[in-house]
Protein backbone atom coordinates (compact mmCIF):
# COMPACT_ATOMS: atom_id res chain seq x y z
CA UNK A 1 0.00 0.00 0.00
CA UNK A 2 1.45 3.37 -0.93
CA UNK A 3 1.43 6.26 1.52
CA UNK A 4 -1.23 8.00 -0.53
CA UNK A 5 -3.72 5.13 -0.32
CA UNK A 6 -6.35 4.95 2.42
CA UNK A 7 -7.74 1.67 3.79
CA UNK A 8 -11.46 1.15 3.84
CA UNK A 9 -12.56 0.97 7.47
CA UNK A 10 -12.79 -2.70 8.37
CA UNK A 11 -10.82 -3.90 5.31
CA UNK A 12 -8.25 -6.55 6.17
CA UNK A 13 -4.75 -6.14 4.75
CA UNK A 14 -1.64 -8.24 5.02
CA UNK A 15 0.54 -7.26 7.98
CA UNK A 16 4.23 -7.01 7.15
CA UNK A 17 6.71 -5.93 9.81
CA UNK A 18 9.10 -3.12 8.93
CA UNK A 19 12.84 -3.72 9.25
CA UNK A 20 13.70 -0.79 11.56
CA UNK A 21 17.32 -0.87 10.39
CA UNK A 22 16.33 -0.53 6.73
CA UNK A 23 17.79 2.73 5.33
CA UNK A 24 14.53 3.61 3.54
CA UNK A 25 12.54 3.25 6.74
CA UNK A 26 15.07 5.25 8.75
CA UNK A 27 14.99 8.02 6.14
CA UNK A 28 11.17 8.03 6.22
CA UNK A 29 11.18 8.16 10.03
CA UNK A 30 13.62 11.06 10.16
CA UNK A 31 11.56 13.02 7.65
CA UNK A 32 8.28 12.28 9.49
CA UNK A 33 9.71 13.44 12.83
CA UNK A 34 11.14 16.56 11.17
CA UNK A 35 7.74 17.45 9.69
CA UNK A 36 5.95 17.08 13.03
CA UNK A 37 8.57 19.11 14.88
CA UNK A 38 8.51 21.77 12.16
CA UNK A 39 4.77 22.18 12.76
CA UNK A 40 5.53 23.20 16.34
CA UNK A 41 8.04 25.78 15.14
CA UNK A 42 5.54 27.26 12.70
CA UNK A 43 2.73 27.51 15.23
CA UNK A 44 2.82 30.64 17.37
CA UNK A 45 1.82 30.14 21.00
CA UNK A 46 -1.86 30.52 21.79
CA UNK A 47 -3.23 33.73 23.31
CA UNK A 48 -4.09 34.32 26.95
CA UNK A 49 -7.33 36.31 27.03
CA UNK A 50 -8.87 38.17 29.98
CA UNK A 51 -12.46 37.67 31.04
CA UNK A 52 -13.85 41.01 32.30
CA UNK A 53 -14.38 41.14 36.06
CA UNK A 54 -15.06 44.18 38.30
CA UNK A 55 -11.73 45.89 39.00
CA UNK A 56 -12.47 46.29 42.71
CA UNK A 57 -12.45 42.51 43.18
CA UNK A 58 -8.68 42.43 42.58
CA UNK A 59 -8.99 39.13 40.71
CA UNK A 60 -7.93 38.38 37.15
CA UNK A 61 -9.57 35.57 35.17
CA UNK A 62 -7.72 34.35 32.07
CA UNK A 63 -8.65 31.96 29.28
CA UNK A 64 -5.88 30.30 27.30
CA UNK A 65 -7.30 30.23 23.79
CA UNK A 66 -6.33 26.83 22.40
CA UNK A 67 -8.81 27.24 19.54
CA UNK A 68 -6.16 29.19 17.60
CA UNK A 69 -4.05 26.10 16.88
CA UNK A 70 -3.86 25.04 13.20
CA UNK A 71 -6.52 22.38 13.78
CA UNK A 72 -8.59 24.58 16.06
CA UNK A 73 -8.38 22.96 19.47
CA UNK A 74 -6.39 22.04 22.56
CA UNK A 75 -5.99 18.56 21.04
CA UNK A 76 -3.45 19.85 18.49
CA UNK A 77 -0.80 19.75 21.24
CA UNK A 78 -1.83 16.22 22.22
CA UNK A 79 -1.91 14.93 18.65
CA UNK A 80 1.57 16.31 17.98
CA UNK A 81 2.92 14.61 21.10
CA UNK A 82 1.16 11.32 20.30
CA UNK A 83 2.56 11.26 16.77
CA UNK A 84 6.09 11.95 17.99
CA UNK A 85 5.66 9.26 20.65
CA UNK A 86 4.35 6.73 18.15
CA UNK A 87 7.00 7.53 15.56
CA UNK A 88 9.91 7.40 17.99
CA UNK A 89 8.62 4.12 19.45
CA UNK A 90 8.48 2.60 15.97
CA UNK A 91 4.71 2.09 16.14
CA UNK A 92 3.70 4.33 13.22
CA UNK A 93 4.94 2.87 9.95
CA UNK A 94 4.95 4.09 6.36
CA UNK A 95 1.78 3.22 4.49
CA UNK A 96 0.00 1.78 7.52
CA UNK A 97 -3.10 3.50 8.96
CA UNK A 98 -3.27 5.25 12.30
CA UNK A 99 -6.50 4.44 14.14
CA UNK A 100 -7.92 6.53 16.99
CA UNK A 101 -10.87 6.36 19.37
CA UNK A 102 -12.16 9.91 19.67
CA UNK A 103 -15.22 12.09 20.17
CA UNK A 104 -13.94 14.41 17.47
CA UNK A 105 -11.33 17.08 18.23
CA UNK A 106 -8.39 14.72 18.78
CA UNK A 107 -9.32 12.96 15.55
CA UNK A 108 -9.36 16.27 13.65
CA UNK A 109 -5.83 17.04 14.87
CA UNK A 110 -4.53 13.52 14.29
CA UNK A 111 -5.95 13.50 10.76
CA UNK A 112 -3.91 16.66 10.15
CA UNK A 113 -0.66 15.07 11.36
CA UNK A 114 -1.34 11.81 9.53
CA UNK A 115 -1.72 13.76 6.29
CA UNK A 116 1.41 15.75 7.15
CA UNK A 117 3.57 12.60 7.28
CA UNK A 118 1.65 10.74 4.56
CA UNK A 119 -0.11 7.91 6.39
CA UNK A 120 -3.83 7.01 6.32
CA UNK A 121 -6.03 7.88 9.29
CA UNK A 122 -9.32 6.42 10.59
CA UNK A 123 -11.31 7.92 13.49
CA UNK A 124 -13.58 5.61 15.47
CA UNK A 125 -16.28 7.86 16.94
CA UNK A 126 -19.76 7.83 18.49
CA UNK A 127 -22.44 8.31 15.85
CA UNK A 128 -23.61 11.43 17.75
CA UNK A 129 -20.35 13.31 17.05
CA UNK A 130 -21.04 16.74 15.57
CA UNK A 131 -21.28 16.90 11.78
CA UNK A 132 -18.75 19.74 11.65
CA UNK A 133 -16.09 17.65 13.37
CA UNK A 134 -16.70 14.83 10.89
CA UNK A 135 -16.34 17.29 8.02
CA UNK A 136 -13.03 18.54 9.42
CA UNK A 137 -11.66 15.01 9.82
CA UNK A 138 -12.47 14.29 6.20
CA UNK A 139 -11.11 17.69 5.15
CA UNK A 140 -7.72 16.68 6.57
CA UNK A 141 -7.85 13.37 4.68
CA UNK A 142 -9.17 11.11 7.44
CA UNK A 143 -12.03 8.64 7.48
CA UNK A 144 -14.87 8.42 10.02
CA UNK A 145 -15.86 5.01 11.40
CA UNK A 146 -18.96 5.26 13.60
CA UNK A 147 -20.20 3.15 16.51
CA UNK A 148 -23.65 3.38 18.08
CA UNK A 149 -22.45 2.70 21.64
CA UNK A 150 -19.75 5.18 22.72
CA UNK A 151 -18.38 2.60 25.18
CA UNK A 152 -17.38 0.39 22.25
CA UNK A 153 -14.94 2.82 20.62
CA UNK A 154 -11.93 1.31 22.39
CA UNK A 155 -12.41 -2.31 21.34
CA UNK A 156 -13.54 -1.34 17.84
CA UNK A 157 -10.41 0.79 17.39
CA UNK A 158 -8.14 -2.03 18.52
CA UNK A 159 -9.95 -4.52 16.27
CA UNK A 160 -9.75 -2.16 13.29
CA UNK A 161 -6.01 -1.70 13.80
CA UNK A 162 -5.62 -5.47 13.96
CA UNK A 163 -7.61 -5.98 10.75
CA UNK A 164 -5.75 -3.30 8.79
CA UNK A 165 -2.26 -3.82 10.17
CA UNK A 166 -2.30 -0.26 11.48
CA UNK A 167 -1.48 1.39 14.80
CA UNK A 168 -4.16 2.12 17.41
CA UNK A 169 -2.95 5.44 18.85
CA UNK A 170 -5.02 5.03 22.08
CA UNK A 171 -5.00 8.61 23.35
CA UNK A 172 -6.78 7.57 26.55
CA UNK A 173 -3.81 5.45 27.60
CA UNK A 174 -0.88 7.44 26.23
CA UNK A 175 -1.91 11.10 26.61
CA UNK A 176 -0.27 11.55 30.02
CA UNK A 177 3.01 9.91 29.05
CA UNK A 178 3.45 11.27 25.51
CA UNK A 179 3.68 14.89 26.74
CA UNK A 180 6.82 16.16 28.45
CA UNK A 181 5.31 17.56 31.65
CA UNK A 182 8.63 19.00 32.86
CA UNK A 183 8.59 21.68 30.18
CA UNK A 184 9.53 21.73 26.49
CA UNK A 185 6.76 24.19 25.61
CA UNK A 186 3.91 22.23 27.16
CA UNK A 187 0.72 24.10 27.95
CA UNK A 188 1.61 24.69 31.61
CA UNK A 189 5.03 26.19 30.85
CA UNK A 190 3.37 28.40 28.25
CA UNK A 191 0.81 29.69 30.77
CA UNK A 192 3.44 30.70 33.30
CA UNK A 193 5.59 32.39 30.66
CA UNK A 194 2.61 34.45 29.50
CA UNK A 195 1.68 35.40 33.06
CA UNK A 196 5.14 36.51 34.14
CA UNK A 197 4.45 40.25 33.59
CA UNK A 198 0.90 40.18 35.00
CA UNK A 199 0.11 41.53 38.48
CA UNK A 200 -0.47 37.98 39.78
CA UNK A 201 2.03 35.89 37.80
CA UNK A 202 1.44 32.73 39.84
CA UNK A 203 -2.26 31.81 39.55
CA UNK A 204 -4.15 30.70 42.61
CA UNK A 205 -5.99 28.11 40.50
CA UNK A 206 -5.77 26.53 37.06
CA UNK A 207 -9.02 24.94 35.92
CA UNK A 208 -8.70 22.18 33.29
CA UNK A 209 -11.43 19.83 32.15
CA UNK A 210 -10.64 16.17 31.41
CA UNK A 211 -11.28 13.94 28.43
CA UNK A 212 -8.20 11.74 28.38
CA UNK A 213 -6.95 13.46 31.53
CA UNK A 214 -3.63 14.21 29.86
CA UNK A 215 -3.89 18.00 30.07
CA UNK A 216 -4.76 18.09 33.76
CA UNK A 217 -1.96 15.59 34.47
CA UNK A 218 0.57 17.66 32.52
CA UNK A 219 -0.42 20.91 34.25
CA UNK A 220 -0.52 19.38 37.73
CA UNK A 221 2.82 17.61 37.35
CA UNK A 222 4.47 20.76 36.03
CA UNK A 223 3.10 22.79 38.96
CA UNK A 224 4.50 20.29 41.45
CA UNK A 225 7.81 19.96 39.60
CA UNK A 226 8.29 23.74 39.52
CA UNK A 227 7.17 24.05 43.18
CA UNK A 228 4.37 26.51 42.47
CA UNK A 229 1.59 27.09 44.97
CA UNK A 230 -1.08 26.93 42.26
CA UNK A 231 -3.97 24.51 42.82
CA UNK A 232 -5.52 22.40 40.03
CA UNK A 233 -9.28 21.96 39.66
CA UNK A 234 -10.84 19.50 37.22
CA UNK A 235 -14.55 20.04 36.45
CA UNK A 236 -16.53 17.02 35.27
CA UNK A 237 -19.77 17.07 33.23
CA UNK A 238 -22.85 14.91 33.66
CA UNK A 239 -22.65 11.27 32.53
CA UNK A 240 -18.95 11.07 33.37
CA UNK A 241 -17.34 8.88 36.01
CA UNK A 242 -14.21 10.92 36.78
CA UNK A 243 -15.76 12.84 39.69
CA UNK A 244 -17.14 9.70 41.36
CA UNK A 245 -13.91 7.81 40.80
CA UNK A 246 -11.88 10.67 42.29
CA UNK A 247 -14.09 11.23 45.35
CA UNK A 248 -14.37 7.50 46.12
CA UNK A 249 -10.81 6.68 45.05
CA UNK A 250 -12.36 4.04 42.82
CA UNK A 251 -10.31 3.18 39.74
CA UNK A 252 -13.15 0.96 38.48
CA UNK A 253 -15.84 3.69 38.46
CA UNK A 254 -17.98 3.78 35.32
CA UNK A 255 -21.20 5.16 33.85
CA UNK A 256 -23.72 3.68 31.44
CA UNK A 257 -23.89 6.52 28.89
CA UNK A 258 -21.70 9.07 27.16
CA UNK A 259 -21.23 12.77 27.90
CA UNK A 260 -23.28 15.42 26.09
CA UNK A 261 -20.32 17.79 26.42
CA UNK A 262 -18.12 16.61 23.56
CA UNK A 263 -14.44 16.19 24.26
CA UNK A 264 -14.65 15.76 28.03
CA UNK A 265 -16.12 13.28 30.46
CA UNK A 266 -15.72 9.53 30.05
CA UNK A 267 -17.75 6.39 30.85
CA UNK A 268 -14.71 4.78 32.51
CA UNK A 269 -11.64 5.88 34.50
CA UNK A 270 -9.10 6.41 31.74
CA UNK A 271 -5.44 5.39 32.23
CA UNK A 272 -4.27 8.94 31.45
CA UNK A 273 -6.45 10.49 34.17
CA UNK A 274 -4.17 10.93 37.20
CA UNK A 275 -6.43 11.61 40.24
CA UNK A 276 -3.60 11.95 42.74
CA UNK A 277 -2.02 14.90 40.92
CA UNK A 278 -5.03 17.24 41.18
CA UNK A 279 -6.39 19.17 44.15
CA UNK A 280 -10.12 19.48 43.51
CA UNK A 281 -12.96 18.32 41.29
CA UNK A 282 -16.40 19.82 40.61
CA UNK A 283 -19.47 18.19 39.12
CA UNK A 284 -21.00 20.63 36.61
CA UNK A 285 -24.54 20.30 35.18
CA UNK A 286 -24.60 20.30 31.38
CA UNK A 287 -27.05 23.23 31.42
CA UNK A 288 -24.53 25.24 33.46
CA UNK A 289 -21.78 24.47 30.93
CA UNK A 290 -23.91 25.75 28.07
CA UNK A 291 -25.02 28.84 30.01
CA UNK A 292 -21.36 29.63 30.72
CA UNK A 293 -20.20 29.24 27.14
CA UNK A 294 -22.97 31.56 25.98
CA UNK A 295 -21.96 34.04 28.69
CA UNK A 296 -18.42 33.91 27.31
CA UNK A 297 -19.72 34.89 23.88
CA UNK A 298 -21.63 37.79 25.44
CA UNK A 299 -18.60 38.93 27.47
CA UNK A 300 -15.78 38.79 24.93
CA UNK A 301 -17.45 37.93 21.62
CA UNK A 302 -15.93 34.44 21.33
CA UNK A 303 -17.97 31.31 20.71
CA UNK A 304 -16.45 28.16 22.15
CA UNK A 305 -17.32 24.52 22.65
CA UNK A 306 -19.20 23.07 25.60
CA UNK A 307 -16.07 21.89 27.42
CA UNK A 308 -14.96 25.52 27.65
CA UNK A 309 -18.25 26.29 29.39
CA UNK A 310 -17.69 23.50 31.91
CA UNK A 311 -14.31 24.98 32.80
CA UNK A 312 -15.54 28.57 32.84
CA UNK A 313 -18.47 27.75 35.17
CA UNK A 314 -16.04 26.20 37.66
CA UNK A 315 -13.56 29.07 37.28
CA UNK A 316 -16.31 31.60 38.03
CA UNK A 317 -17.32 29.62 41.10
CA UNK A 318 -13.71 29.67 42.32
CA UNK A 319 -13.54 33.43 41.69
CA UNK A 320 -16.73 33.81 43.75
CA UNK A 321 -15.11 31.93 46.63
CA UNK A 322 -12.07 34.21 46.42
CA UNK A 323 -14.32 37.30 46.44
CA UNK A 324 -16.16 36.00 49.50
CA UNK A 325 -12.83 35.53 51.33
CA UNK A 326 -11.44 38.86 50.19
CA UNK A 327 -8.63 37.04 48.39
CA UNK A 328 -6.71 38.64 45.50
CA UNK A 329 -5.08 36.71 42.70
CA UNK A 330 -5.56 35.12 39.31
CA UNK A 331 -7.37 32.10 37.88
CA UNK A 332 -6.70 30.44 34.52
CA UNK A 333 -8.94 28.18 32.45
CA UNK A 334 -9.06 27.15 28.79
CA UNK A 335 -10.89 27.83 25.56
CA UNK A 336 -10.66 24.27 24.29
CA UNK A 337 -12.12 24.55 20.80
CA UNK A 338 -14.26 26.93 18.69
CA UNK A 339 -18.03 27.16 18.97
CA UNK A 340 -18.64 26.93 15.23
CA UNK A 341 -18.28 23.17 15.59
CA UNK A 342 -21.39 23.14 17.79
CA UNK A 343 -23.80 25.66 16.32
CA UNK A 344 -26.35 22.88 15.91
CA UNK A 345 -25.94 21.87 19.55
CA UNK A 346 -24.88 24.25 22.31
CA UNK A 347 -25.99 27.35 20.42
CA UNK A 348 -29.29 25.84 19.26
CA UNK A 349 -32.37 26.44 21.42
CA UNK A 350 -34.07 23.59 19.55
CA UNK A 351 -31.31 21.18 20.60
CA UNK A 352 -31.58 22.37 24.21
CA UNK A 353 -35.31 21.70 24.19
CA UNK A 354 -34.77 18.28 22.63
CA UNK A 355 -32.28 17.44 25.39
CA UNK A 356 -34.54 18.83 28.13
CA UNK A 357 -31.94 21.38 29.21
CA UNK A 358 -33.01 24.65 30.86
CA UNK A 359 -30.09 27.07 30.99
CA UNK A 360 -32.11 30.05 32.29
CA UNK A 361 -31.36 29.55 36.03
CA UNK A 362 -27.63 29.18 35.34
CA UNK A 363 -27.58 32.19 33.03
CA UNK A 364 -29.27 34.24 35.76
CA UNK A 365 -26.75 33.00 38.34
CA UNK A 366 -23.80 34.11 36.18
CA UNK A 367 -25.35 37.51 35.49
CA UNK A 368 -26.12 38.06 39.17
CA UNK A 369 -22.59 37.07 40.17
CA UNK A 370 -20.91 39.40 37.68
CA UNK A 371 -23.15 42.25 38.79
CA UNK A 372 -23.00 41.74 42.56
CA UNK A 373 -20.20 39.33 43.39
CA UNK A 374 -22.70 37.01 45.07
CA UNK A 375 -22.83 33.38 43.93
CA UNK A 376 -26.18 31.74 44.42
Amino acid sequence: MSTSEKPVAGEAIETVDVDRSDPDYRAWLKEAVRKVQADANRSADTHLLRFPLPEEWGIDLYLKDESTHPTGSLKHRLARSLFLYGLCNGWIRPGKPVIEASSGSTAVSEAYFAKLIGVPFVAVMPRTTSAEKCRLIEYHGGQCHFVDDSRKIYEESAALAERTGGHYMDQFTYAERATDWRGNNNIAESMYQQLRLERYPEPAWIVATAGTGGTSATIARYVHYMQHDTRICVPDPENSCFFDGWTRRDASASTDCGSRIEGIGRPRMEPSFVPGAIDRMMKVPDAASIAAVRALDAAIGRKAGGSTGTGLWSALKIVAEMVARGQKGSVVTLICDPGDRYLDKYYSDAWLAEQGLDIAPYTAAIEQFLATGAWR
